[in-house]
């Protein structure tokens, strides 16, 4: 098997799917639903970047904005550029959770959790902040496979052409 067609074939998916998230949270605010039946949001955040091209002419375009103006990138878009990397808020109850996903092997990176209390109490286990840590790491990688399940249904499901035609439009737009 050639490595360098499935590592190929992996950034496109990752691609698509750092688009297709980009078209739905550009539209209004999504619901999600894990197991437990909790629910949660997901943002596009003020990082992203597009890439196009390959080889020697590949090129990349990064946007940074505070306030959230994405029209460069989607102005790669238009171009043929596809989403490379996006940084990702994912919001539960109060809590937020911030990172950065690479269209490329789904690196997830930069990860910041809610804050937890670096407080020590007379009494309380020694573990339990590592602990807590955990937990909030699990939840996000967990609100992840929920967002990333569903695109995966939906792109091999037949209603994929019609979901495609919308994000063009999008684009496009």
């Amino acid at each position: 098997m050639d490595l360098s067609l499935v590592e190929r074939e992996n950034t496109l998916l990752g691609q698509d799917f750092l688009t297709w998230l980009w078209f739905k949270t550009d539209q209004d605010a999504v619901l999600f639903k894990l197991e437990d039946n909790r629910t949660f949001t997901l943002h596009m955040e003020q990082k992203l970047s597009v890439q196009g091209g390959e080889g020697e002419t590949k090129a990349t375009a990064s946007v940074s904005s505070p306030a959230g103006e994405m029209s460069e990138a989607k102005t790669g878009l238009r171009t043929g550029k596809k989403v490379h990397k996006a940084q990702l808020m994912f919001a539960m109850d109060q809590d937020e959770w911030l990172v950065t996903v690479s269209a490329t092997d789904f690196g997830l990176s930069g990860l910041k959790t809610p804050k937890i209390s670096t407080k020590d109490d007379e009494g309380d286990d020694p573990d339990a902040k590592f602990l807590e840590k955990m937990f909030l790491l699990e939840r996000c990688l967990e609100m992840f496979d929920v967002v990333y399940t569903q695109f995966l249904n939906l792109r091999l499901s037949k209603d994929w052409a019609e979901e495609s035609a919308r994000v063009k439009l999008w684009i496009n737009g």
